[in-house]
């Protein structure tokens, strides 16, 4: 691990991980990502049964409060010994948190707001509370932890009062509420007379966070896998259900070979030559891997929508969600290469352009024909660029 991604001055023993350690993802994490599991399914299921713009916006809202508090458990878990009992009892207290979320988000925007914001504003307050105590000590890294609870104690009280406004206000007032949970990073945690936490002096191992992305990345095409399984297993298998649960199955495994390869993905690679670790990491994970999360929860949704019907003329809630999954993606994966490369590969332009000329095409075919179009761009960007080969030794 280079000496750039974690200075062993910063940590202690106890709840923090020994000097030296490696930051390998702990068997606790890949506990608490179950939840996620069912997670990304409701949120899934919320989407279908309202595939609007409406629809589109309160899922939005709630896939960003779901995605962060995962990222910030994913970043407390930098630091964190995933072996420690404390530790564990911790992340398991989290994981019964981000459940009650879940559980509640079909009626989010209904009778279940408060339970939804409540578990939400303790996922996120008693992490960053357990860290500010974890760091004591360690003036820098527990002031850091204190201007991040304060940020979120902040966006807690938006967040509070879009559960007492009338229905038609709660995605309004949510939305503010997500745009200050995601802008307190990117203005270094500022608090009046405090001052703004400089990124550099949060040191964290890059490999962790990454792997830990990988392994959110896989839960969310899992979905997909579930969502085909499940549409295939309540129609008849008729020549069309089966094309199109195809092609859907190879849209699916051309998302997972475009995200793990070695010149535009996520794959198990460092730089060394490297500055500037936390900010760029936290550009590259903490928000582009949520667009990639987000558009394959999207591309599920689009798979179910044409399989369920694929001889149907394509309507505008399947034609956006069909080419929406993989250009959120894409959008995602141009700022993870931004973030952490300082380039952009102009193949996913490229070819966020042609998904967009299929638009005018969707209501003049089938929404099957319309898959294969979308489909088979995504099989070109892959040959073209020689992503599909993996490694390239």
């Amino acid at each position: 691990m280079s000496e750039v991604m974690r200075s062993p001055a910063v940590l202690r023993p106890g709840v923090l991980r020994p000097a030296g350690d490696e930051a390998r993802v702990g068997a606790v994490e890949l506990f608490f990502d179950l939840v996620y599991v069912f997670t990304i399914v409701q949120l899934s299921h919320f989407l279908l049964e309202d595939v609007s713009w409406l629809g589109a916006a309160r899922t939005a809202v709630l896939f960003a409060a779901v995605w962060w508090g995962w990222n910030y458990t994913a970043w407390a878990m930098n630091w964190l010994d995933p072996e420690h009992v404390v530790v564990r009892a911790l992340v398991a207290v989290l994981m019964l948190a981000a459940l009650v979320m879940a559980v509640a988000i079909p009626e989010a925007f209904t009778g279940r707001a408060g339970v939804f914001v409540g578990a939400y504003l303790f996922l996120q307050w008693v992490r960053s509370a357990f860290m500010v105590g974890a760091f004591r000590g360690q003036p820098v890294m527990r002031r850091n932890y204190a201007q991040l609870l304060a940020w979120s104690v902040l966006a807690g009280v938006v967040w509070t009062i879009g559960v007492f406004v009338p229905e038609s206000a709660r995605l309004p007032v949510w939305a503010c509420a997500v745009l200050i949970d995601y802008a307190a990073p990117r203005v270094g945690f500022w608090l009046p007379g405090v001052g703004t936490s400089d990124m550099s002096t949060w040191p964290l191992a890059e490999g962790h966070l990454a792997e830990r992305n990988r392994l959110v990345f896989i839960i969310a095409l899992g979905e997909s896998i579930l969502i085909l399984g499940t549409t295939l297993g309540g129609v008849e298998w008729t020549p069309g259900v089966i094309t199109a649960a195809v092609v859907g199955f190879v849209a699916i495994v051309l998302l997972w070979s475009l995200y793990f390869n070695y010149r535009g993905g996520n794959a198990e690679h460092e730089d060394a030559e490297r500055t500037e670790a936390t900010r760029l990491a936290r550009g590259a994970y903490a928000y582009a891997h949520g667009l990639m999360v987000a558009g394959a929860i999207v591309a599920a949704v689009g798979i179910e929508l044409v399989v369920a019907h694929p001889w149907h003329h394509t309507t505008w809630p399947v034609a956006l969600t069909v080419i929406g999954g993989p250009a959120i993606y894409l959008l995602g994966n141009i700022a993870f290469n931004v973030s952490r490369f300082g380039r952009m590969p102009w193949s996913r332009p490229l070819a966020l352009a042609a998904l967009a000329l299929l638009l005018p095409l969707a209501p003049h075919v089938s929404a099957l024909v319309f898959s294969i179009f979308a489909t088979l761009i995504l099989a070109v960007l892959g040959v073209a660029t020689g992503e599909l080969r993996g490694h390239p030794g």
